[in-house]
Formats: C-alpha cells, structure tokens, sequence
C-alpha cells in the first residue's frame, strides 16, 4: 500500500486545511485534525479511484523529507 504525505494547513481562525503534494487540487478542510485527517483519507481515495478509472498513472509517494524542503522553499521564494 502507498502512503502519500499530507499537509496541513492552519490559518488564524480558519478551519484546518489539508493538501496533497503529489496530487495537486485535492485539498480538504475540517475542525479538527481528527475531521481532516478523515475526510483527507475520503478525498485522497477518490481521487485514486477515479484516476484509475480513467486509466491514468497514479504517481509514486514523495517523501516526507522531500515536501518538507519543498514546502521550506516556497515559503523564503515568498519573503524574497
């Protein structure tokens, strides 16, 4: 089974957030973390589920060490 990162997201009083890297655009929000992390699990399977349906490659997991520098440098090319 692959396991993909997740992201989570938090913005003052906003609702938490939750994207993947490897699958851009799918995105969830939820409460808590407990509700995203659920709903992140929902959306990230059909998300796979459709892709397979249409016959379309699913990507391999990046590593966490990878989307953590990933996600380090978008934030400075944005201070810059």
């Amino acid at each position: 089974m692959r396991r993909y990162v997740g992201v989570i997201h938090k913005e003052g009083n906003s609702d938490f957030g939750l994207s993947f890297p490897d699958f851009p655009g799918v995105v969830t929000a939820g409460r808590t973390i407990l509700e995203v992390r659920q709903l992140a699990e929902q959306a990230l399977a059909f998300h796979v589920e459709g892709l397979m349906e249409d016959g379309q490659p699913i990507p391999e997991p990046t590593s966490p060490e990878r989307v953590v520098t990933i996600e380090a440098h978008s934030r400075l090319s944005k201070c810059v």
